[in-house]
């Protein structure tokens, strides 16, 4: 029994992060226990801190492989931006990344050893250090990063465990660093437009949110020996029952919602299905190539899982996550108030006043009416880019996301997402997976604000309110 617990924190990853010992027993005076710690105290808000501007943001980015090699496009593609160093375990990659970019940047390889990414980080003419490794990885290089100056910008999730988001909390808090979570906002498109409808009460009091990561990854992604490094994705697949990418969905909910300016996660439930299809495919695998013997048998994560969180305020938010079933694509969903509701996939918007949803000329004209500054300061640059459409990989294309942190730390701005809404989000998936291995118990979120989210004033400007956007799209 004590080897099976211990085997079960180890999976889960739950293991040395504040989790009250005997909590998954059943005697009463541990049903009255958190499992994780709640609150610790403030040592500084980094909510609307605002550093020191830089004229030129100086990168070092670190994970070059399928993320990773678009971000130094990306990055490379703003005005401003300085790309000083690149680092991978695979020397190819590397040099790849360096001769993609070598026009305009001459950035220096680091791939000496595992290690390396450190001696990146210690450079003193780095500002920035771009993550896009594996995950069990992130929070190490991100704590490192801060600790030696650097602002993080980093990939989904920022953290794996409830200690791991404290110790970005923290860290931040006591250097004075901002940490960033890429993508998985509402800084561009038309979650931009509906966080500005929801500013101004075109829904009326929102009460509900639903977001999701569905996306198949099955074949052409995890069961692949050329995708990831190692395969860690599959292998992050197995041991782990819960919502293991939350962000897509939940954060443009978080931000509609007030989470963290206004309101707070409370508590939430989880629950999971079976594995139907990924030990199958294991051994369809294995029967052919003995590479993938290792893999059947495995205790595979349950293919469709489904949380709800339940705010401070009592209202509510659904997050499902899929990758592998056919189901089609989804992140954000839907938005619900006492006025009405906006429903994405496909886009439309229904009213109480009305039977069903407006009309496309309707949805139109409210589309433009409420689409905010920071989508139309973004295509106006893009149109005026020299180099538009350069390619047709969504993740080397520049984002909203990326032009506003460069802008946001050339002007002295604070960031849209602070690393208060980066662990919130990133908490779902050890709360989730300590609700399913506990039938579906309700579990309390931490609040890494501790209780600042009652006064901090409301983030993410998407109206340009603060100044900046004089970025340019090179």
């Amino acid at each position: 029994m004590k080897s099976n617990r211990r085997d079960f924190l180890k999976k889960s990853g739950m293991a040395g992060i504040g989790l009250v010992g005997g909590v998954l027993g059943s005697s009463k005076e541990d049903k009255n226990k958190e499992p994780f710690e709640l609150k610790r105290r403030q040592r500084f808000n980094m909510h609307g801190y605002s550093a020191p501007a830089l004229d030129v943001v100086r990168v070092g980015l670190t994970g070059i492989g399928n993320r990773g090699s678009g971000t130094v496009r990306r990055l490379a593609s703003l005005e401003g931006v300085e790309i000083k160093a690149i680092n991978d375990v695979e020397e190819d990659r590397v040099k790849a990344a360096i001769d993609g970019i070598s026009a305009t940047q001459s950035p220096d390889g680091y791939y000496r050893d595992e290690n390396d990414w450190k001696r990146m980080c210690e450079r003193d003419d780095i500002d920035l250090i771009a993550i896009q490794t594996p995950w069990h990885l992130h929070v190490e290089q991100a704590v490192y990063a801060m600790e030696h100056g650097k602002h993080v910008y980093c990939e989904l999730p920022a953290a794996n465990t409830i200690e791991e988001c404290w110790q970005l909390v923290e860290t931040s808090e006591n250097t004075r660093q901002h940490f960033v979570q890429m993508s998985a906002s509402c800084h561009g498109g038309i979650s931009a437009v509906v966080l500005n409808m929801v500013r101004h009460g075109v829904f009326g009091e929102v009460i509900h949110g639903e977001g999701s990561y569905i996306h198949d990854l099955m074949n052409d992604y995890n069961f692949t020996k050329h995708m990831y490094h190692n395969l860690w994705r599959l292998n992050e697949n197995i041991g782990r029952h819960g919502n293991l990418y939350p962000q897509h969905g939940l954060v443009p909910v978080m931000q509609m919602m007030d989470i963290n300016y206004g309101d707070q996660m409370d508590y939430m439930v989880s629950t999971s299905t079976n594995d139907f299809m990924m030990a199958e495919r294991a051994k369809e695998l294995a029967a052919e190539d003995e590479f993938w013997e290792p893999y059947v048998g495995r205790d595979y994560r349950g293919n469709l899982n489904t949380s709800i969180v339940r705010t401070r305020k009592g209202k509510t938010m659904m997050l499902q996550h899929d990758v592998t079933t056919p189901r089609p694509a989804i992140r954000f969903d839907l938005i619900s108030g006492t006025k009405g509701a906006f429903h994405a996939r496909p886009s439309r918007i229904g009213f109480s006043y009305n039977e069903g949803w407006i009309p496309q000329e309707e949805y139109d004209a409210l589309v433009e009416e409420y689409t905010p500054e920071i989508n139309k300061r973004f295509n106006e640059l893009m149109t005026r880019a020299e180099a538009p459409g350069r390619t047709q990989r969504s993740y080397e294309r520049v984002n909203a996301m990326d032009w506003r942190l460069i802008d946001s730390l050339r002007n002295g701005l604070p960031v849209d997402i602070d690393v208060y809404d980066s662990a919130a989000s990133s908490a779902i998936t050890p709360l989730s997976e300590w609700s399913v291995a506990n039938r579906s118990n309700s579990v309390s979120v931490p609040d890494f604000t501790n209780g600042a989210w009652e006064t901090n004033e409301r983030g993410m400007d998407v109206q340009l309110e603060w100044g900046g956007g004089t970025t340019r799209i090179l």
